[in-house]
């Protein structure tokens, strides 16, 4: 099946290991970004995976394109053009000190892109999905209108429309992004979203959970994936759960709420992480709930499939998810202990 995901693809510069930029002699080179994660999890998934962007000629972006190649992603659509690609910095977390991300990403190539530059019939030919985040408008009107031709296109070619609202206060502030993120909506099929997300991008809060204090309040969170569902008529809402210990120790899940398999709300299998990368996490679990949906029996299967991804993402440096289906269904099925496999 063809999936398509449309945004910016960054480049990553980390100190090794869990040093911080005032102390690192040399940075780590690899690349990343909502959108691009999502695409290479697919075409990991098995899936004929396409992503939509614009990258410049000169050769750090051709670099970023061979880094998609390598993965099994088509660069088929992505517009060669503009001056720069987006950068971002790293400092991985430990423990008690949290991670850090400084963005220099102004004016990057993506931004420039604008519809008569791509032939959105042929994107969105055949495709089975259409995956965007909310950290694309964020980037500016360019990118917005950008999208919203896209999302008309994927929506008059009979994709279904998945949106991570991935809010980003770095980019805009919570009344700039629901002035348009709310219209969006219209366009969406499944709403992945955390709380804060929810409550930033779009105005729901989730009672009284403290992410930071590691105590979430389920029941508030059905409560919200409700309203979301409500409001919107999504046909599916999927909230992650996590439960930050430290920058070393979170607990994972989700819940899902689709209610044409289940009335109410369903609750993932709770993983305790101990983390070496959680940044690309949202993306392995955005990617795995897509390819749930399109291949599992049911809304809890694609739920569970998504959760364990997600999870296995969170043990693996980089942004990418660089896993098979068989290694997340052993975890989804139980299979946890990380033993060695001889």
């Amino acid at each position: 099946m063809k999936t398509v995901t449309f945004g910016e693809v960054m480049l990553r510069l980390s100190p090794p290991g869990h040093g911080r930029f005032v102390q690192a002699p040399s940075l780590d080179v690899s690349f990343g970004g909502g959108e691009a994660n999502v695409a290479v999890a697919l075409a990991g998934f098995g899936f004929d995976s396409f992503f939509l962007s614009k990258m410049p000629r000169h050769e750090i972006g051709q670099a970023c394109v061979n880094a998609l190649r390598r993965y099994g992603v088509s660069d088929r659509f992505i517009v060669r053009g503009g001056d720069r690609l987006g950068i971002y910095f790293l400092e991985t977390g430990a423990s008690q000190r949290g991670s850090k991300v400084i963005y220099d990403r102004a004016g990057s190539a993506v931004t420039t892109l604008v519809p008569e530059e791509v032939d959105l019939e042929a994107v969105f030919d055949g495709a089975a999905w259409f995956h965007w985040t909310g950290i694309t408008p964020a980037l500016g009107e360019v990118p917005r209108r950008m999208l919203e031709e896209a999302c008309r296109a994927a929506r008059r070619a009979g994709a279904s429309i998945s949106c991570d609202l991935n809010f980003r206060a770095k980019l805009w502030t919570e009344k700039e992004a629901q002035v348009v993120m709310r219209p969006l909506m219209q366009y969406v099929d499944i709403c992945i979203a955390n709380e804060e997300d929810a409550e930033r991008s779009l105005g729901f809060r989730a009672g009284a959970s403290d992410v930071e204090a590691a105590e979430l309040d389920e029941e508030a969170y059905f409560g919200l994936a409700r309203q979301l569902k409500k409001e919107y008529g999504f046909r599916a809402v999927a909230i992650t759960l996590r439960e930050s210990f430290s920058a070393s120790m979170n607990g994972w899940g989700a819940l899902l709420h689709d209610d044409r398999a289940c009335a109410e709300p369903q609750r993932s299998t709770r993983y305790e992480i101990r983390l070496v990368d959680r940044v690309g996490g949202g993306g392995a679990f955005a990617a795995g709930l897509i390819a749930g949906l399109l291949t599992k029996d049911n809304s809890r299967e694609a739920l569970e499939f998504a959760v364990a991804a997600s999870c296995l993402k969170q043990t693996i440096p980089g942004d990418f998810n660089l896993v098979s289906v068989q290694e997340v269904e052993n975890l989804a099925k139980g299979s946890g202990s990380g033993r060695v496999e001889r």
